[in-house]
């Protein structure tokens, strides 16, 4: 190969690889969403642990928390504490974690029914082995929680470990809200 070849071998290389941890990083900080939108409904689930379905529309009047994970991710795994936490502290607080694998082995029933045994969750979890929830709420990271208010409305998120003492100022401040 030429100089040249090799040179602009290189440069695609490293345009590609800057182009995904581009897409691939989660955005610095929470976000709180200034126009805050409808919640989509959880669509698609395959099953329903630790609760009966639910319905958000069944919940207006209560604050949800929403959290995406999958049992092998190691951030979904350092996350989760907070979340068993916050479902242990706030009674008033639903907490559905919404399953959805990223590897085909993490469809299995009995893989995420083991999981939540092991990792003692009480919280409802629903599986989404068809991205049809995750789609709904537009997702694209894994730990990945939504705050939705009383009125019915996304109001909060955050991607990734970390804003755990911002995320439970926000639970503490939506409890409080009135009706």
């Amino acid at each position: 190969m030429s100089i040249r070849t090799n040179a602009l071998l290189f440069v695609a290389v490293v345009a590609a690889s800057v182009t995904a941890i581009t897409v691939a990083s989660p955005p610095p900080e929470d976000r709180l969403v200034a126009d805050a939108r409808p919640v989509p409904e959880f669509r698609g689930v395959d099953n329903w642990f630790n609760s009966a379905p639910l319905k958000l529309d069944e919940l207006r009047g209560k604050v949800v928390l929403v959290d995406f994970w999958t049992y092998t991710c190691s951030n979904c795994l350092n996350h989760l504490p907070y979340v068993k936490q916050w479902h242990e502290k706030y009674k008033d607080l639903v907490v559905v974690g919404v399953h959805t694998p990223e590897f085909p082995f993490e469809k299995s029933a009995q893989n995420v029914q083991d999981a939540i045994q092991r990792l003692q969750i009480k919280h409802a979890v629903a599986q989404d082995n068809g991205y049809a929830t995750w789609k709904s709420f537009k997702n694209l990271y894994w730990p990945a929680v939504y705050l939705i208010d009383k009125q019915g409305r996304i109001v909060y998120s955050h991607y990734g470990e970390g804003s755990y003492a911002e995320t439970e100022k926000r639970i503490q401040a939506l409890l409080a809200e009135a009706r």
